[in-house]
């Protein structure tokens, strides 16, 4: 089962290969009320096209929560944007994985409208 902090790892330096070695192949991944990305290809996709709108994150875990095959990680995010300023916010990012240890799905729960505010 993957970490948090491996998991976040991943992200905030955006190693896609780091993070798709931690997918299932048929997984899903599910940002706040978007529509949900299914599989490593769509995933990894959808991930590169948000660093497009954003410079980097940095997430600064706050608590962890393992119970049988889910993990629950409540963070607190530094989103830095394109224009340089830095914006942080809560965010909750739960995910499950199989008997093989591989995320089966993954969903973070955040509101990113600040993050795109001018």
């Amino acid at each position: 089962m993957p970490e948090a902090t491996t998991v976040f790892t991943a992200v905030d330096t955006q190693d896609f290969d780091a993070f798709a070695a931690m997918l299932a192949d048929e997984s899903t991944f599910v940002f706040g009320n978007q529509e949900p990305f299914v599989g490593i290809e769509a995933i990894l996709a959808g991930n590169a096209a948000f660093f497009t709108a954003v410079q980097r994150t940095e997430h600064h875990i706050n608590r962890v929560w393992t119970v049988g095959p889910t993990t629950l990680a409540e963070t607190d995010v530094t989103y830095t944007r394109l224009d340089g300023k830095e914006v942080t916010l809560p965010a909750l990012s739960t995910w499950d994985v199989d008997e093989a240890g591989l995320i089966t799905s993954y969903q973070v729960f955040a509101d990113l409208t600040p993050v795109f505010a001018p």
